[in-house]
């Protein structure tokens, strides 16, 4: 089979057979890290015999994890899953309640920045999806808004997470892309906000165009009730001006954050009485595991990049997209289009390791700033995260209210915020000066 393939197949289309067989594996259901690694050995193997194959599969994973800033991963994974499950945000949830408590909708909208508060401690969408779905739904349900707002509002409020700092999914485009995480964190944490915002204008839309869907005014607050309620919210802001404080003032980096954010987490839940022996074996458990994971991708990813570049099939590609037109428009909105389908299909660290060696190429050639386009792929991705049949978001809430919401209404529910994204995605299209203006004027 070997000398067949060998003697009947050009190195391109070794690799492009290689391609077409990853995505087979993975429509299979081969776990993608797998599916990476052993088609990217096999795919070396072929091109440059078995010494090739065998050193880089004992040499490049090593390249890939020993970069210092993928140390940054599981330390903020670990204070994600801290945070998650000492509770350190409900605090901000109720006190975001009853400062907008005056507002139509505004337990939703008390929600979605609840959520970005969660993802910048975090930076991990899953955990902040469930967090404040397990905090915020119930009182919603209580108050009688309808099950697809107050559902949809929560699964679409924790896709920020993948763009406020610290994100898991920017430090590892950083590390593939060679752009400075710090800078990847500055315009995420404007585009983040951009996106609440965003947010809460479909809310307040929303409730407007249907009053029925959500109580006028929930409950009215004194000034001094409003103040009172802040107290509780010191431990998530704690954490956070002792991450970006130092993360932006330049007393530590990025790699370093996650560390000094970890231990704050731990002493603030301690403090706070909310950390036990159970719930810190559980964030160290999850925190394992999901390194582990991301880690094996990443990996994955590495190979393939190599093996794609022997093959002189990355390149191939490369030069087929950007023949098919010179229109830097249509070219982008190729591209939407392809995030968008294989988000219905591929969580979104996958199918960023999975089209990186691809896209790279193309976005370079195309003159477009690397930073601009990690979080154009980012808000792909976040929209990955709603669109059926995989959804994760929504699997996740799903989870939370079980069956009293049906997992159709919760799809209906993030609709109208999923329009909100590609809207927003055209914006920072048309202007990309919004995504690189804030790391540009602090670099000056």
């Amino acid at each position: 089979m070997i000398d067949f393939l060998q003697s009947n197949f050009s190195d391109i289309q070794i690799g492009l057979l290689g391609l077409a067989t990853l995505f087979g594996l993975i429509a299979l259901r081969v776990p993608i890290g797998i599916a990476l690694i052993g088609v990217s050995f096999a795919g070396i193997y072929l091109l440059i015999g078995p010494r090739g194959a065998w050193g880089a599969l004992t040499t490049m994973p090593y390249r890939f994890t020993a970069q210092a800033i993928l140390s940054s991963i599981p330390m903020f994974l670990f204070l994600g899953f801290i945070s998650y499950h000492t509770q350190l945000t409900k605090g901000l949830f109720n006190a975001a309640r009853v400062w907008l408590s005056g507002l139509p909708g505004g337990l939703a909208i008390a929600s979605i920045f609840g959520s970005a508060g969660f993802a910048a401690v975090s930076g991990s969408t899953i955990a902040c999806s469930a967090a404040m779905g397990r905090i915020a739904i119930p009182e919603m349900m209580r108050q009688r808004y309808s099950p697809d707002l107050a559902t949809g509002t929560v699964a679409v409020a924790g896709t920020i997470g993948a763009l406020i700092p610290p994100s898991i999914i920017l430090i590892l485009y950083g590390v593939i892309a060679g752009v400075n995480v710090t800078h990847l964190f500055l315009a995420g944490m404007v585009i983040g906000l951009m996106t609440a915002v965003g947010y809460v204008v479909v809310v307040l839309v929303r409730v407007k165009l249907n009053p029925s869907i959500a109580p006028g005014i929930e409950e009215r607050y004194t000034l001094a009730e409003k103040i009172y309620a802040l107290k509780d919210t010191w431990p998530i802001i704690v954490i956070i001006i002792g991450i970006f404080g130092g993360l932006f003032g330049g007393v530590f980096t990025p790699t370093e954050a996650g560390a000094v954010g970890s231990a704050l987490a731990c002493l603030v839940a301690l403090v706070s009485g909310r950390m036990t022996l159970a719930r810190f074996v559980a964030a160290v458990r999850e925190t394992v595991m999901t390194t582990a994971a991301i880690l094996i991708i990443g990996i994955g990813a590495t190979l393939l990049t190599r093996f794609l570049a022997l093959s002189g099939a990355g390149d191939f590609m490369a030069a087929n997209i950007m023949g098919i037109t010179d229109n830097q428009v249509l070219l982008l909105l190729g591209i939407v289009c392809v995030y968008l389908i294989l988000g219905m299909v591929l969580e979104p660290i996958g199918a960023m390791m999975l089209t990186l060696p691809i896209m790279l190429p193309v976005a370079g050639e195309m003159g477009w700033s690397l930073l601009w386009f990690g979080i154009i792929l980012v808000k792909l991705l976040e929209i990955g995260m709603l669109t059926p049949p995989i959804g994760m978001n929504v699997f996740v809430i799903k989870s939370v209210v079980g069956r009293a919401v049906a997992i159709m209404t919760i799809f209906k529910g993030v609709t109208w915020f999923i329009v909100m994204d590609l809207f927003l995605i055209a914006i920072l299209a048309s202007y990309p000066g919004l995504v690189t203006w804030v790391p540009a004027y602090l670099a000056r």
